[in-house]
């Protein structure tokens, strides 16, 4: 067999007495969707993870299932639940478990202890639990209620009744959810939020052993050859309450600093536990459990390896860890075990087989947008990705040939003009790309400029050589005209134009604009810049140029920043928001750009107007729809469609998923 340079990541590990066969995990993200209204999977979610298993990963660890319904109230159908509806949880999940196993992979039922303080929705007239009479995360002025002691041993039973019938449904293991994130054992775990005077509080032995007992537990009653491991994080980032730390920035820990979390993590091992899948973060400091691109990759490494100096079971890390050197060059070096990946297998369930077969550069890549999987999940309850519209929806959205080929024009080369010309020529159709410009991307190509938006450019890349392998024919530096649309006689146009930015007077001034044009670094702001807009692109824009030494002020109208556009992951929108913070960006709210000047930019709040001073003034407010073209020739084409920002300024996953869905149908 040839030496593969990533082979250490396809090397076999036992966990207990589970063989896994390589390095890879499927890291657990919320099963939202994936289950009906008896708490058992359903065939949406049976087709999510077996793809993964097709796509080659080692270890699947499904997302948390509920255990009970009385202690801590759940929407019946929101996740599965063992215990809801035993026969039909097993009926379904023997089906899963069986077509996994087809595939030489393992899969790992994830089990919640509950949510306590972080809980997303709470009935009304209902109260949230939690160790201790403590405040709600999300609900200001909202209080946990204390759990009795009888409460918190019926949870530890129903969480062994539910790895009891794991293990009859054919799951090779079970992982708790979790003494991480700040989710119910992991309050129970930390001094700052437990307060209880009986045997699940106080002492450090006390606090974790609502963890203790559930392994212990478990291993009663399912033998000591059944894998229990534990989602974990040794460090919570809790700056104080409600406020986590941005990385670089010194603060005292509130939550669990380190040291402590190597001693919990010494008496997990001792305990029983055969695992740990271990992160970092916290509810508070949520963009620590769910990264976004501002984060750097494989942020938990530093913290796991010093987990794994003091325990001798295996450790998984997840965070950012899609990139196949990173992950053999942290196996090789004794950061971690095992590698998690959970939106990258999102984006691109194949990761794993590709990285075997050495076809990296065939990886869809993950944006860390976390629009359709987090945001998704929290605002709707499903979970999908903004790159992959087939997350998800695997037997729903499989590509079928199409009936009659067809020729398409496809006219623009962002994101929906690309998508829509790979999934057409998937199908059999051919397909005529026309792209203004040199180059394929769109707004991606400014909008991907900073260091922190690499994936972005991967995705461009990522496009360009599928549709080199279709052998799309591509017309670059070509504008099209309706003229043009008629001669190629098409059977079917696709316009996607994309958007433009807006702009307004300012006056005249040569040191005034646009952001694309910085971002592309077409022109030089000079030493200082006032940033005019605090959207998503006017905000990373002052990221980008505040790290490059920059002095930037940021002037909204609105009464507060990241509040118009597309609604972004609470992650997402509150780092960004710290990392400006942080690197001291001054933020003027309701405030507004009246005139530029020699010197900066006079602006005006609450009826009074003053300048300031700066080198440029940078326009960040908006863009409009382009779609001139396809208003030119609607009536003249009997099948024409209007895709991405040309239909509707939007975000990268709507351009991508209206592409798909309309290729798909053509």
């Amino acid at each position: 067999m040839q030496q593969h340079q990533y082979s250490n990541l396809f090397e076999p590990i036992m966990i207990g007495k589970c063989l896994i066969r390589n390095r890879f995990a499927m890291a657990p993200m919320g099963p939202a969707g994936l289950c009906d209204s008896d708490g058992a999977f359903n065939e949406r979610g049976i087709e999510y993870y077996v793809e993964r298993a097709r796509g080659g990963v080692g270890l699947i660890i499904t997302g948390m299932n509920f255990v009970e319904n009385e202690v801590e109230k759940h929407n019946k159908g929101a996740m599965p639940c063992p215990t809801d509806n035993p026969v039909m949880f097993v009926r379904m999940a023997r089906t899963l478990t069986e077509r996994v196993h087809a595939y030489d992979s393992k899969i790992f039922l994830q089990i919640s202890g509950g949510f306590g303080r972080v809980s997303n929705r709470v009935k009304p007239g209902e109260e949230p639990v939690g160790p201790s009479v403590i405040p709600h995360r999300w609900v200001n002025g909202m209080m946990c209620r204390e759990l009795s002691t009888e409460e918190v041993k019926r949870i530890i039973q129903k969480i062994i009744d539910a790895a009891v019938i794991a293990k009859r449904a054919g799951f090779d293991g079970v992982e708790i959810h979790a003494m991480h994130e700040g989710y119910l054992i992991d309050q129970f775990a930390m001094a700052l939020f437990n307060n209880r005077t009986d045997e699940y509080g106080g002492s450090i032995e006390n606090r974790i052993r609502f963890a203790v007992e559930i392994v212990e537990g478990i291993k009663q009653a399912c033998g000591t050859d059944f894998p229990v491991i534990m989602r974990y994080s040794p460090k919570s980032f809790i700056k104080e309450l409600n406020h986590g730390a941005v990385p670089g920035e010194e603060f005292l820990e509130k939550g669990r600093d380190l040291p402590e979390g190597l001693e919990i993590a010494r008496m997990l091992e001792k305990a029983g536990y055969d695992a740990l899948d271990s992160d970092v973060g916290s509810y508070d400091a949520w963009y620590w459990s769910h990264p976004p691109m501002y984060q750097e990759k494989g942020l938990a490494l530093p913290f796991n390896e010093e987990l794994k100096k003091v325990v001798n079971i295996p450790v998984i890390t997840a965070g950012r860890m899609d990139n196949p050197d990173l992950a053999s060059k942290a196996i090789a070096q004794k950061q971690t075990d095992m590698i998690g990946l959970a939106r990258p297998l999102l984006a691109d369930p194949y990761i794993v087989n590709k990285i075997r077969t050495g076809k990296t550069e065939k990886i869809r890549p993950c944006l860390s947008c976390q629009e359709a999987c987090m945001g998704r999940l929290k605002a709707f309850l499903t979970i999908s990705c903004a790159v992959n519209p087939a997350a998800g929806r695997e037997k729903e959205y499989v590509l079928m040939p199409a009936p009659r080929k067809k020729k398409v024009m496809v006219v623009g080369g962002g994101v929906a003009g690309c998508e829509a010309a790979r999934v057409l020529a998937e199908r059999g159709h051919e397909v005529e790309l026309y792209e203004k410009n040199g180059q394929l991307g769109g707004n991606l190509i400014p909008g991907g400029a900073p260091d922190f938006k690499e994936d972005d450019g991967a995705l461009v890349a990522w496009f360009k050589q599928e549709l080199e392998e279709l052998k799309i024919k591509i017309y670059y530096n070509s504008e099209v005209t309706a003229a043009m649309v008629h001669d190629t006689m098409a059977d079917a146009v696709i316009i996607a134009t994309g958007s433009l930015p807006r702009v307004f007077d300012l006056g005249k001034n040569e040191k005034v604009y646009v952001a694309a044009d910085v971002l592309t670094g077409k022109k030089s702001v000079g030493n200082s810049t006032i940033i005019v807009g605090g959207g998503l692109v006017g905000c990373e824009t002052a990221l980008m140029l505040t790290k490059q030494g920059k002095k930037v002020t940021i002037v909204e109208a609105m009464d507060s920043i990241l509040s118009i556009g597309a609604p972004l992951c609470y992650a997402n929108t509150e780092m960004l928001k710290d990392l400006l913070r942080f690197h001291k960006v001054d933020i003027l709210t309701s405030t507004k750009a009246v005139k530029a000047t020699e010197c900066g930019l006079v602006v005006a709040k609450d009826g009074l107007e003053r300048e300031i001073i700066a080198d440029s003034v940078i326009l960040s407010v908006g863009y409009t729809a382009n779609n001139r073209l396809y208003e030119e020739i609607q009536n003249d084409v009997m099948e024409r469609y209007l895709l991405g920002d040309a239909r509707k300024v939007s975000n990268i996953m709507y351009a991508i998923w209206d592409a798909f869905e309309v290729a798909r149908n053509i």
